[in-house]
């Protein structure tokens, strides 16, 4: 059965793998078969206007999908029905446009929820999904966080001063949801608690009050939360944050959750090499189906609050490139430098142009990748990578 030692060992993990996977969730991930779920003619880190159309164009959804209104720049903004239940979901992507990841994790749901399958049958049967891909068509054309007149659409709960907020405002005082899901993108600056770990998932249940009380519909946030932490931490072992939980009315799931909806925010991270975000964007997927199944089966009750506050909040301790030793390059830099990406759109692909953004001793900091100047193999690596280079010398 196996030609070698090798084809055995990985056999053995892979099927361990698979066992810790279906012990830990209610969903069995492997069963899934995600590289045919996934839409492949959508990825990387920047998604156009013609990609989305091709999606629409290629899938069976083209029925279920309506137009809700226009944004600044008059692009119109979508919605995609699916099921016909009585528990109602809104979820929302792309309120920032150039957080990205999450668009693709709900394309890759859509594409699951239009197969048949017994667990998609009941979903679809138990639940109502409204789904916005992209909430912010302006931003997302020329990859910015903020709409066409320079406002974070995550700042305008209260004022609602542009279109985009107005239509989703709309659409949630429409169909009154059970629950909503608000999904985002987040820097590869945050780690987990104090671990060298990149928080490649982040959830926050958003306070409702100052106080941060628990109301009803925060606890239910919550416990949904510790059931998606407890399905994916087998897959992502201690790389699982809680977000900062600092209540801001100006901030649409902080008003969602004060109007009595539980609501989850979604923050997908950095995940080890993969600044493209192809692997968060299938953990997404998975934290996503976990979520709605919880929902589907009522199980939200079997879950703990307590159990929320055990996942380690974020820190920020992450550099993309920590130089130690960086004095050897130079007597003007001071021990070590931290080095973060900007991300940059060239002809609809995304760059990522080095900056200095700190040195010194840059205690208790960890970076995604470490280059020692006394060290000649990256030395030479820090002379011969062109960016770096010219940043640096």
């Amino acid at each position: 059965m196996f030609t070698n030692v090798t084809n055995f060992i990985t056999f053995v993990i892979e099927f361990a793998f698979t066992f810790v996977i279906q012990i830990n969730s209610s969903v069995n991930f492997s069963s899934l078969n995600y590289l045919e779920i996934k839409e492949l003619s959508i990825h990387g880190r920047y998604i156009s206007s013609s990609q989305l159309q091709s999606f629409i164009k290629g899938n069976s959804i083209q029925n279920k999908i309506s137009p809700l209104g226009k944004s600044v720049e008059n692009r119109l903004i979508h919605k995609v029905t699916l099921g016909s239940g009585k528990i109602k979901i809104l979820m929302w992507s792309q309120m920032h446009g150039n957080e990205t990841t999450t668009t693709k994790a709900v394309l890759d749901l859509i594409n699951y929820l239009t197969k048949s399958a017994d667990l998609t049958k009941q979903i679809l049967s138990s639940v109502t999904l409204t789904i916005v891909p992209v909430l912010n068509p302006d931003g997302a054309a020329v990859y910015t966080r903020e709409n066409a007149n320079k406002v974070d659409l995550n700042r305008d709960a209260l004022e609602l001063s542009q279109p985009e907020s107005r239509i989703l405002r709309d659409l949630y005082d429409e169909i009154k949801p059970d629950y909503c899901f608000n999904l985002h993108d987040q820097r590869t600056i945050f780690n987990v608690g104090s671990l060298e770990k990149p928080a490649t998932l982040s959830f926050l249940a958003p306070a409702h009050d100052i106080q941060r009380n628990i109301s009803v519909s925060r606890g239910q946030s919550m416990k949904i939360i510790v059931a998606i932490h407890k399905a994916l931490s087998s897959l992502i072992p201690d790389q699982i944050g809680r977000y900062d939980d600092a209540f801001n009315p100006n901030c649409v799931g902080d008003t969602f959750q004060l109007l009595g909806t539980p609501t989850i925010l979604f923050e997908a991270g950095h995940f080890p090499d993969d600044y493209h975000r192809e692997r968060t964007r299938e953990f997404i997927f998975y934290a996503l189906i976990t979520a709605i199944s919880v929902i589907t089966q009522s199980k939200i009750e079997e879950y703990s609050l307590d159990n929320y506050f055990d996942i380690p909040e974020n820190n920020k301790r992450f550099f993309d490139v920590l130089i130690l030793n960086a004095n050897l390059i130079n007597k003007k830099y001071d021990h070590n430098i931290g080095i973060l990406y900007k991300e940059v759109l060239n002809e609809e692909t995304i760059m990522f142009n080095p900056l200095i953004e700190a040195t010194g001793e840059l205690k208790d900091s960890f970076g995604h990748k470490y280059l020692n100047c006394i060290d000649q193999n990256d030395l030479d690596y820090l002379k011969f990578a062109r960016k770096l280079n010219q940043l640096l010398f």
